[in-house]
């Protein structure tokens, strides 16, 4: 039997899914090593979970880990549309076919737009195997990552120099502590370290519905696919999602609450169709988000901050979640982070939690509603005008690209101006706590890989006067690289000629001129004290 020891670490990272790998990657990108505990076949019991969505925003931050090349090649195809069919019935026409691009659609229709609307990312389905892969090979080569497999978080507390965790080896039952400036909970929606912390959850308002997932294999489905792990199919008040793997399925549909009905009766009688179940799994929507994300030197992210699966893709807050907190915790951790800057993370990422889930549940709703109808006996043209009135239908990717942080405490908010309205499609701009402008240099390079892996000082000026300005920082001890762009399509779209840049893609501060109070602004991105 292995003896029980005592473990000193940086950041310990509770949980090696998708938000703790890339938490862990994040720290490693600024230098920062971490302990990860895997404690293992969570993914196994969870028959929704075997297919992620990558939001294009999201493969841009893991462009910056430069993993978007690794998870495109194990992902499903880039021809691969994903369609969702509306349907009272498999055995009736469709009522209506929303479209979705493939990600080779998507390439083509950017293909010679380079006025700040084109993303440098696009969307990727991958399976959760293949995901795990590619982001553990990923750690194992940093060096910077101690990970853990086949050991549990049994308890944690924070005191006045971080927190001690105790781990337990699950094969043998063996005991450690573990000492950490920081801990991140990543361990899920049942989090043991949102509990230790004593975090509470806050639903959603409103009545609740509950669901039943049912993983199963059916041939009889194969001729509604319209690709590998891509086809949504809603029948009634069936949801319906094919899976990488042949002729497998997941089916959400409601049912009573306790009801213990037969899953595989419960779907021939509704498809028609013979099925072989793989596996149950009952939610509700309550889409519970945690109250708190920090307790001291306690955080959490991902599903532990906020349960919205397997109501629909939860990969792209948590991956917000894991780029947002990493680079922070590293420049706190390096010594050019003030105390403001942790604090900031809940400031920016609780409310964007929010924000997905009241689009996810106008997405239930939406299917809820369509289902009542059809129910109702409501005619196919009837059906489809509904559809087409409803906003969680369309395609958006100004929203999610275009997420601003407007109420952080450590972005250099502009007075008296308002901000650059939402629209349906990406609109360019360098409004401080958003995205700037993705653009395609003359030289064929993308300028968001020529920003540098902490702060950066986009300069546009024609004197590179924007030198000075850096040169101020790094004396102070700040990372603050220096980026002069002489590029026309940069100029024509960021709006301003001297433009801050932080490590996770999202504008700190901008201006036109050499700002009087430099320092100020440095204090106040970085998190040290507010600007006056």
């Amino acid at each position: 039997m292995a003896a029980a020891t005592t473990l000193h670490t940086p950041v310990l990272i509770v949980g090696a899914g998708t938000v703790g790998a890339v938490l862990a990657l994040e720290l490693a990108h600024h230098g920062v090593a971490s302990t990860v505990l895997d404690r293992g076949g969570s993914d196994a019991t969870t028959p929704e979970l075997q297919l992620e969505h990558l939001g294009g925003r999201s493969m841009e931050l893991l462009r910056r880990l430069g993993l978007a090349a690794a998870i495109r090649r194990a992902g499903v195809g880039a021809d691969e549309a994903t369609d969702v069919v509306w349907s009272r019935g498999l055995d009736r026409p469709p009522v209506l076919v929303a479209p979705r691009p493939s990600v080779s659609q998507l390439v083509q229709r950017y293909a010679t737009v380079n006025d700040g609307s084109a993303p440098a990312e696009h969307h990727q389905h991958i399976a959760r195997g293949p995901l795990g892969q590619v982001l553990r090979a990923a750690m194992g080569a940093t060096g910077f990552v101690d990970l853990r497999e086949g050991w549990a978080c049994a308890g944690v507390r924070a005191d006045g120099d971080g927190a001690t965790a105790t781990a337990v080896e699950l094969r043998d039952g063996v005991q450690h502590t573990i000492r950490a400036r920081y801990v991140v909970g990543c361990d899920g929606p049942r989090s043991t370290v949102r509990r230790c912390a004593g975090i509470g959850l806050e639903a959603m308002p409103g009545a609740h519905t509950q669901y039943r997932a049912i993983r199963f294999r059916s041939k009889d489905l194969a001729l509604h696919s319209r690709g590998p792990g891509l086809s949504t199919l809603v029948v009634g008040a069936l949801t319906l999602r094919s899976h990488p793997e042949r002729h497998v399925w997941v089916g959400h549909l409601p049912v009573a609450a306790g009801a213990a009905l037969d899953p595989a009766r419960q779907l021939r009688e509704r498809l028609g169709a013979v099925v072989e179940v793989l596996g149950v799994h009952d939610w509700d929507d309550t889409l519970p988000v945690a109250r708190a994300y920090r307790r001291g030197a306690i955080f959490l992210a991902g599903e532990a901050a906020h349960a919205f699966r397997p109501a629909g893709d939860a990969a792209d807050t948590g991956i917000g979640d894991a780029v947002d907190l990493g680079w922070k915790l590293a420049a706190v951790h390096h010594g050019w982070g003030g105390p403001a800057l942790l604090d900031s993370y809940e400031a920016e990422r609780r409310p964007r939690a929010l924000m997905d889930r009241e689009l996810l549940a106008r997405v239930l709703e939406t299917r809820r509603r369509f289902a009542r109808l059809a129910a109702a006996g409501a005619p196919r043209d009837y059906l489809a005008g509904f559809l087409r009135q409803e906003p969680a239908l369309a395609e958006d990717p100004g929203m999610s690209y275009g997420g601003r942080y407007a109420s952080s405490p450590v972005v250099c908010h502009e007075r008296g101006l308002p901000p650059v309205p939402h629209g349906p499609r990406i609109t360019p701009s360098t409004w401080p706590g958003g995205r700037p402008p993705a653009v395609r240099l003359a030289d064929g390079g993308q300028l968001f890989d020529r920003l540098g892996p902490q702060l950066t000082l986009v300069d546009l000026t024609d004197d590179a006067r924007g030198q000075a300005l850096a040169g101020v920082a790094r004396t102070r001890g700040l990372p603050v690289a220096h980026l002069p762009v002489f590029d026309p399509a940069v100029r024509a779209c960021w709006g301003r000629r001297l433009v801050l840049v932080r490590p996770d893609q999202h504008v700190a501060w901008r201006d036109d001129t050499v700002p009087e109070d430099w320092d100020a602004i440095l204090d106040h991105v970085c998190g040290r004290r507010a600007r006056g």
